[in-house]
């Protein structure tokens, strides 16, 4: 089943001799369930095509379909509500609440929606996530490994359509980097959740399922791993 659908997106900076391309006719889907890996060098637009494909940057050309829904068809208040509950975002630095605790943390989309935080799905987080000693603690009280934890946790408590990656390892030493490529390799697999992460190192693109390799704004590879 298609979850995204991605249709010959553009992406522009400036005007005349300014213009920079950020993005050119970038078109690709991604089934439901898959953990795809966008693999670029810095500048080649990967992080811009990630902030298009969460909703917090607009095309400049080109649709976006997620879940059957064009995104940019809606209205900044349905975006807004499309970000909260379709999209899980994890950060390079983590982006924690520094007076929240992880189960404030991990629960502050559900809170922000006027939701009721599903008990048993949060403790099955925090277990998975392993978690347990930590969930009064706040984040920096949190080794880097952990906070990314958190994060993720964040990320999946509304079970979102996407979950998108952004350098997830890129501040973390090599033991923590290990540890968070697979809990989201875990996630995939335990919760079919739908991944795509950006980063700029192909060893750890090689987690995934799928790589897709930008560059200059554009698609150059799409190959299953």
């Amino acid at each position: 089943m298609e979850i995204l659908k991605v249709e010959n997106v553009c992406k522009t900076y400036g005007k005349g001799e300014t213009l920079v391309k950020a993005l050119s006719n970038v078109s690709f889907t991604v089934e439901k369930g898959e953990f795809v890996a966008i693999v670029g060098a810095s500048g080649s637009g990967k992080s811009t095509l990630l902030h298009i494909l969460g909703g917090v940057d607009r095309p400049t050309s080109g649709k976006v379909c997620v879940d059957g829904k064009d995104v940019y068809q809606l209205n900044e208040t349905n975006l807004a509500i499309f970000r909260r509950r379709q999209v899980g975002l994890i950060y390079q630095f983590y982006n924690l609440i520094p007076i929240l605790n992880v189960t404030e943390n991990m629960t502050l989309p559900i809170l922000l929606d006027n939701k009721k935080v599903d008990q048993t799905y949060l403790q099955e987080l925090i277990e998975t996530l392993g978690l347990q000693n930590r969930v009064n603690h706040l984040p920096n009280e949190l080794s880097g490994g952990q906070q990314q934890r958190v994060s993720i946790g964040r990320a999946l408590m509304n079970q979102p359509a996407l979950l998108l990656a952004d350098e997830p390892t890129g501040n973390l030493d090599s033991k923590a980097s290990k540890e968070i490529v697979e809990l989201l390799k875990l996630s995939n697999r335990k919760y079919k959740q739908t991944i795509i992460m950006i980063t700029h190192d192909y060893n750890l693109a090689l987690n995934a399922n799928r790589i897709i390799t930008i560059d200059d704004g554009k698609i150059i590879n799409d190959e299953r791993v």
